[in-house]
């Protein structure tokens, strides 16, 4: 069957954005990646408690790099 081109929408057309598209993708390997890190930090010896300390300071410190960054 041929393609109608006449259906073929505008990006402002979209019902979703790329941002809106990849954001449920984007949290649920946020997610993992956080839980295979504390696994991690466990099995080394760590406490969660510790382990969730330094995600947070990892996190942190990512966020200020990316900022010096743009800068």
């Amino acid at each position: 069957m041929p393609m109608r081109f006449d259906s073929i929408v505008s990006p402002e057309e979209h019902l979703l954005t790329v941002q809106e598209a990849l954001e449920p993708l984007y949290i649920k390997l946020e997610v993992e990646a956080e839980a295979r890190l504390l696994q991690e930090a466990v099995r080394a010896g760590w406490t969660a408690d510790e382990a969730l300390s330094a995600i947070d300071q990892l996190r942190k410190h990512d966020a200020l790099s990316a900022l010096g960054k743009r800068h």
